[in-house]
């Protein structure tokens, strides 16, 4: 459990609900046992970059200035999510239906939240961050280190998240569903 995490995620009416559904308790106990200072918990290791580096797809959430969330998918071929470094995220952003929601919105509020799923081993990984999008035109180095060679796609932007928080999510009730790769490396093994 990330307490950074759970520390951002934890507001006045989340507490209310949790008192009321009968779990202030466990949470209580949960985030008492946590480091007072826990700056480690926005800093990802091995285990994370990893799980990021083999996804090849994550949801991504921001919000309006009207207070709307927006959520999208965004996929790409395995890696082309990845750590920059152990507190940044970056991407090269396709050229797709051209509405730029997601863009407009950081432009007014930087909060995002990741929402990156393995279905076939039920394991979800949260991020909280704050995003940065940059033309592509305007940093060729950075455009460089993100574009994943020969995947068949315009890149338009850049994007950097700084990771504030994460957390990895509980299995329970994930529908092991599996990609094509991947039933296939089963029938071979």
């Amino acid at each position: 459990m990330s307490y950074k995490y759970l520390d951002i995620a934890t507001t006045a009416s989340v507490a209310a609900a949790q008192e009321h559904y009968g779990s202030a308790e466990q949470w209580t106990r949960i985030g008492a046992r946590g480091p007072a200072d826990d700056t480690q918990s926005q800093r990802l290791g091995p285990s994370e970059t990893a799980f990021i580096r083999a996804r090849d797809g994550f949801y991504l959430a921001s919000v309006s200035e009207t207070g709307w969330p927006y959520v999208q998918y965004r996929g790409g071929p395995a890696g082309f999510l990845t750590a920059v470094d152990a507190s940044m995220l970056g991407f090269a952003d396709f050229r797709g239906n051209r509405q730029y929601i997601t863009t407009g919105n950081v432009r007014a509020n930087d909060r995002v939240s990741l929402f990156l799923m393995d279905y076939a081993h039920r394991q979800r990984l949260k991020i909280f961050g704050h995003m940065r999008i940059i033309d592509a035109a305007d940093d060729p180095v950075l455009a460089k280190t993100l574009t994943v060679p020969d995947y068949p796609a315009r890149v338009e932007r850049l994007v950097l998240i700084a990771v504030e928080a994460f957390d990895w999510n509980c299995p329970q009730h994930i529908t092991p569903r599996f990609t094509q790769a991947e039933l296939e490396r089963g029938r071979s093994a």
